[in-house]
């Protein structure tokens, strides 16, 4: 068949390597002129980096089999980071279980329902029980107030601003239960995952067209018809639609009041900053402060040597914010000059001078903001087009986002549409 595959994140580069290999003929369309999507890379210091952060658990193996599969095993290693938490002024280890039990704000009370009720959600095995159940009302009810306050109302906070009250306990309960304290990194960047995906398509005569973003797909008869917004067209016989729910019913020109209009996205930023000195003593650092008009700092060079980065220290400063937010409006040089006060927070020591390089990056549609009518709102693969299927990271749920659960999306997709060979299942 002739397979058309609308963005090179991982779930189109994924399904598009499964259609392949079992002998269709598959073009994929890229809005941009990069592979990627959210994991698209830029070079620092002649090595790929993803624009925003990213990383693997032991735990997501779909990713993992992926890797060994594209013959990159040897690149993936797990580490065991350090992690942070900045909290009333002060930097405070949080990395380990030991270190969480040790928090100096909470009693031994505390201590015992911290540890309690993340030993509970790691030992649960379906979420699903938590659907309609708010997050921070199952934390004060178990976790108690004061953990709650401390912990999980400024996480929540910082990243879903105003909707914080409302995120379902189903999206808290997939980040404590599925993550692991190693995490893995593909040095060399993700990107090598996507470019051996692009080389096995295109090897196999497949095509990557890129800067095609799509204005319209339709399907008037027994094939669906793809508009580019450069006026060139497609035919295919089936369609397989990766982009944010919003663009394709606007392609689809699907009514307002459609499910697929309704739930929401916060945008992401972030910034990478090449650093001639590391700024905080951790590789991933939360920001337990609502006045901070950034949510988290990960120093990427205390995970990864500097030295695959040219010997910079390696620092993202990253957020997710609504599209009409000023931190996504701002233009980045001001932006970042309004973050140097904050970052002289966390080092008193930091300097404006220490940034050697510095990069933007910013996406609209990054994160799903996942309510307890979140579940009822996700739309099914099959769509109002026969021919046309939906696999976007709205569907992933409660996870919401991650490479790994976007490629096991992308196999599942392919295997019910006939798609992949059984030898791939």
């Amino acid at each position: 068949m002739r397979v058309g595959i609308v963005g090179a994140g991982a779930t189109g580069l994924t399904a598009a390597f499964d259609a392949v290999r079992a002998g269709h003929d598959v073009t994929v369309l890229e809005a941009s002129a990069e592979l990627g999507g959210l994991a698209a890379s830029i070079e620092v210091g002649g090595t790929p980096l993803e624009r925003f952060y990213h990383h693997s658990f032991a735990s997501d193996t779909a990713m993992i089999e992926l890797i060994q599969e594209l013959g990159l095993g040897d690149q993936l290693r797990f580490h065991k980071p350090t992690t942070g938490v900045y909290f009333d002024g002060k930097l405070h280890d949080f990395g380990t279980p030991v270190e969480m039990l040790k928090f100096p704000e909470f009693s031994m009370l505390d201590r015992f329902r911290f540890g309690a009720s993340s030993a509970l959600l790691k030992v649960i095995r379906n979420g699903a029980r938590f659907n309609e159940v708010r997050a921070l009302d199952w934390m004060r009810r178990w976790a108690g107030p004061k953990v709650t306050s401390t912990i999980w109302e400024p996480l929540l906070q910082g990243k879903f601003g105003e909707h914080a009250e409302d995120i379902s306990m189903a999206w808290l309960w997939a980040r404590i239960h599925c993550r692991t304290f190693e995490l893995g990194y593909l040095h060399g960047g993700f990107d090598q995952v996507y470019r051996a995906l692009t080389d096995a398509v295109t090897e196999r005569g497949g095509k990557i067209e890129f800067n095609k973003p799509v204005s319209s797909i339709t399907q008037p008869a027994e094939q669906v018809i793809v508009g580019a917004a450069d006026g060139s067209s497609y035919e295919f016989d089936r369609l397989i639609v990766t982009v944010p729910q919003p663009a394709f019913a606007k392609a689809a020109d699907i009514e307002s009041d459609d499910v697929l209009w309704r739930n929401q996205y916060l945008g992401a930023t972030c910034f990478i900053l090449e650093l001639d000195r590391s700024v905080i003593p951790y590789y991933w650092l939360n920001i337990n402060d609502p006045e901070f008009p950034f949510l988290a700092v990960v120093e990427h060079t205390n995970m990864v040597d500097r030295q695959e980065y040219g010997g910079n220290h390696v620092v993202y400063v990253g957020n997710y914010v609504p599209r009409e937010d000023w931190r996504f409006t701002t233009d980045p040089a001001e932006l970042l000059r309004s973050f140097i006060p904050w970052l002289q927070r966390l080092n008193p020591d930091f300097d404006e001078s220490w940034i050697q390089n510095w990069h933007f990056s910013k996406a609209g549609f990054a994160q799903p903001i996942v309510t307890p009518t979140y579940r009822s709102l996700i739309p099914p693969h099959t769509t109002h087009l026969p021919g046309v299927t939906l696999a976007t990271m709205s569907q992933i749920y409660p996870q919401d986002r991650g490479q790994s659960y976007a490629i096991q999306m992308a196999h599942e997709v392919t295997e019910h549409l006939g798609l992949r060979q059984p030898e791939q299942q």
